[in-house]
């Protein structure tokens, strides 16, 4: 027993820590090799440069290349000439990271950073990547998959930060950074037609009323037709009808203090996403038979509406040349209402007709240190948010299971995070974040006859499964310890100890009926992770090349298990059950590089690497009746072990004004759909896109050619899976945008 269990342990030492750090050593030699070959640049070749790279990781604008965290930052100007126009888009573009519309949705974003997120996009479900607008958090998923439009970058941090972010950034953050006021007069209007009749519009703005109060405004439409029918009823599948628009006022009420004002809105109209069947039916056979993957047929109304909107206002205050107070103070409120056939047939084997709606309130105080040697960002936080819903479980048609509830959230937290330089090499970092959050909820399952739509108050009732009330606290500390190492102007190694917490809560689905104790709370997760990085630039900063390497350790895991289950012969419900099941480890590497081969041509590649696997898993199987261990069953969902992608950039400049040529390949491996295997799970697959633009000498005018999945391939990456004949082999898929050709005219001043 001693010798198996000495073989065990060198294994897992092996996989969880070996690994990576081979990767890590092969990294490193070609580092050294890159240094070695730095002195052989030749000074014509000096005023060749990359351009300098912004973000505001640790809550202020600092140098990509100076910053202790795996970051990725894509600015206007890039986002705009490879023709991403959704946040969804920058995945491509961020090692380890997943960012896609979910099932059956438009707007709504399933997003994983090195393996940590949210699969299920039920409200009261915490997410583990945070997403902000500027400096305000959205605390649900829905809306988050953002369009792009008078943005000024995109950045995303990789790992564990809630020490300066907070709330559930246990995977990492995604900030959507809108348009600085300046006070220039600045107009832009923009249109775009292509494939599937996609017509979208874009009209931007800002001027100065006064020498010190300056206004914003843009507006944005996005429109195109289904890439696939819903064959029984005509109306399109995978369509796109949304519109957007922001507003900002801006005071500069004197030379150290200012206000900005920011207000915005969405309205998704596009209809419901009808997934693929991989089986056919049994219960509606005379459907017409799909042919494509975007096409389905339904048994519901095809009505959908998502609305978010956002008020915000932010205060800052220069108290000396060392000291800014900073305070941000915001609300945000979402309303979906949406159905869902969940077996996309003509007879409603599973409908789901479903309504959430959520608001929030924070405010965010941050003082803000900076001298030569120590910068400190600090700051107390306050979250107040409701988020409440409901949905029916239609089955057959005969029965709906009517599930619902709210929890409402109150959240305090303090943090501070600082780092000293100990002289002209050597800055240590050290951080903390203390969080309590309150959580009151109340959860419902009753049973109808018939069909029944969340909020009817008709229907016929027959029994309740579930219903009770609860609350729990949860508190956490989480710190930050760090080092780094400038070695030279362009070039710095560090190393840091992060830890992750997300929060507690109650399972919005619970059913009493099949497991007894589903009114108990679900408690926080947590995750360890240390971090060695590098930030570098060579060649007279012709080249970039970053990277890190990292290991995490996660405790009570969350995670979201849904089954169907047979409660008596031809009689079935779908039990879910929140978890802390898990503990598991997650390791990897991220490189990063750039490289300006000429002053017309550079190219770029990100490689990610994880290596994620279960320890311990343990849940109550409803079918079984009997809690079991699963981890060697289990694996990390949206979660594909590498993520590559090689792009380029060519610009030519002409008489009749510049082109620029990009071209990107993005793979990414063989990803599981959920956390137990199934026939879902698609292999790897390989994107092309490419893109042309013109801008005109006089920098008013731009054409831009795009084109996306050039090669039409099909990949699967979400689905439903309702096996068996009970609910008639229901297993259908959603499948990636097919290829698409746009074309964009655009005029600014």
């Amino acid at each position: 027993m001693a010798n198996n269990y000495n073989s065990d342990a060198q294994h897992k030492f092996s996989r969880t820590l070996l690994k990576p750090s081979l990767v890590a050593l092969a990294i490193s030699s070609c580092f050294a090799t890159g240094a070695l070959a730095q002195e052989t640049a030749t000074e014509a070749d000096a005023d060749i440069k990359l351009e300098r790279i912004e973000v505001t990781a640790r809550r202020t604008i600092e140098n990509l290349q100076t910053v202790p965290v795996a970051v990725t930052s894509l600015g206007e100007e890039e986002l705009a000439q490879r023709g991403m126009d959704n946040i969804t888009a920058v995945a491509q573009f961020s090692p380890n990271t997943t960012l896609q519309v979910s099932r059956g949705t438009n707007s709504t974003l399933t997003a994983y950073i090195r393996g940590i997120g949210q699969q299920d996009p039920l409200w009261g479900f915490e997410p583990g990547v945070g997403i902000y607008i500027d400096d305000v958090y959205m605390a649900r998923p829905q809306g988050a998959a953002l369009d792009v439009y008078d943005v000024e970058r995109i950045e995303v941090l990789r790992g564990p930060q809630g020490t300066l972010y907070g709330r559930n950034t246990i995977g990492g953050a995604v900030k959507y950074v809108t348009k600085q006021l300046t006070g220039d007069n600045e107009f832009a209007v923009r249109g775009t037609v292509g494939t599937k009749n996609q017509r979208d519009l874009k009209i931007s703005g800002q001027t100065g009323l006064t020498d010190n109060v300056f206004i914003s405004g843009a507006f944005a439409t996005f429109n195109r037709d289904g890439f696939g029918k819903f064959l029984n009823t005509g109306d399109d599948n995978y369509n796109k009808e949304l519109m957007t628009g922001r507003v900002s006022l801006q005071w500069n009420v004197t030379d150290s203090f200012s206000m900005l004002l920011n207000a915005d809105k969405t309205v998704d109209d596009s209809n419901p996403r009808g997934g693929f069947r991989l089986f056919p039916s049994a219960l509606a056979p005379t459907d017409a038979v799909p042919g494509s993957v975007y096409d389905a047929n339904i048994s519901m109304p095809v009505t959908n509406k998502v609305e978010t909107e956002g008020q915000s206002i932010t205060m800052t205050l220069e108290l000396s040349d060392n000291w800014t107070l900073k305070s941000v103070t915001a609300r945000r409120e979402g309303v979906t209402d949406t159905n869902i056939d969940f077996d996309s047939t003509s007879f409603p084997t599973l409908d789901i007709p479903a309504f959430y709606e959520d608001t929030q309130v924070s405010q965010e105080l941050q003082l803000l240190y900076s001298d030569d040697k120590l910068k400190v960002a600090s700051g107390l936080y306050y979250y107040d948010g409701e988020a409440c819903g409901a949905f029916g479980q239609v089955v057959y048609g005969l029965s709906t299971t009517e599930n619902g509830g709210c929890v409402q959230t109150d959240s305090i937290a303090a943090y501070a995070q600082g780092t000293y330089q100990l002289d002209d090499k050597w800055s240590l970092t050290f951080g903390g974040r203390y969080t309590k959050d309150d959580k009151d909820a109340n959860v419902y399952r009753y049973v109808y006859a018939g069909y029944k739509f969340p909020r009817d108050t008709d229907g016929v009732y027959l029994s309740t499964q579930t219903e009770f009330s609860g609350s729990e606290s949860f508190s956490h500390f989480s710190p930050r310890v760090g080092a780094e190492y400038q070695y030279s102007r362009d070039l710095m190694f560090y190393g840091s100890y992060t830890n992750g917490f997300k929060s507690g809560g109650f399972d919005m689905r619970a059913n009493q009926a099949i497991n007894p104790d589903a009114d108990e709370p679900y408690q926080e997760e947590t995750v360890d992770t240390y971090e060695l990085g590098m930030k570098s630039e060579w060649f007279n900063q012709r080249l970039r090349l970053n990277a890190a390497v990292f290991m995490s350790s996660y405790d009570d895991m969350q995670v979201t298990v849904q089954r169907s289950v047979e409660t008596a012969p031809g009689v079935v419900t779908v039990a879910s059950q929140v978890l802390n099941a898990a503990s598991a480890d997650i390791n990897g590497v991220e490189l990063e590089a750039q490289f300006a081969v000429s002053r017309n041509f550079d190219v770029s590649m990100i490689v990610g690497y994880v290596d994620a696997s279960f320890n311990k898993v343990e849940f109550f199987d409803p079918n079984q009746q009997q809690v079991v261990d699963v981890s060697n069953v289990w694996a990390f969902a949206n979660t594909p072990d590498l993520t590559a992608t090689l792009a380029g950039k060519y610009s030519i400049a002409t008489e009749i004004g510049e082109f620029v040529i990009t071209a990107n390949m993005a793979h990414r491996s063989e990803t599981q759909i959920f956390e137990v295997p199934s026939i879902l799970d698609f292999g790897g697959y390989t994107v092309f896109n490419a893109g042309v633009n013109w801008y005109s000498n006089d920098g008013h005018w731009d054409v831009s050619l795009q084109g996306k999945n050039l090669g039409d391939k099909q990949a699967r990456i979400a689905g439903y899976n309702f096996a068996g004949a009970v609910l008639d082999n229901s297993v259908l898929g959603f499948y990636i945008d097919p290829r698409t050709v746009s074309l964009s005219v655009g005029y600014r001043f």
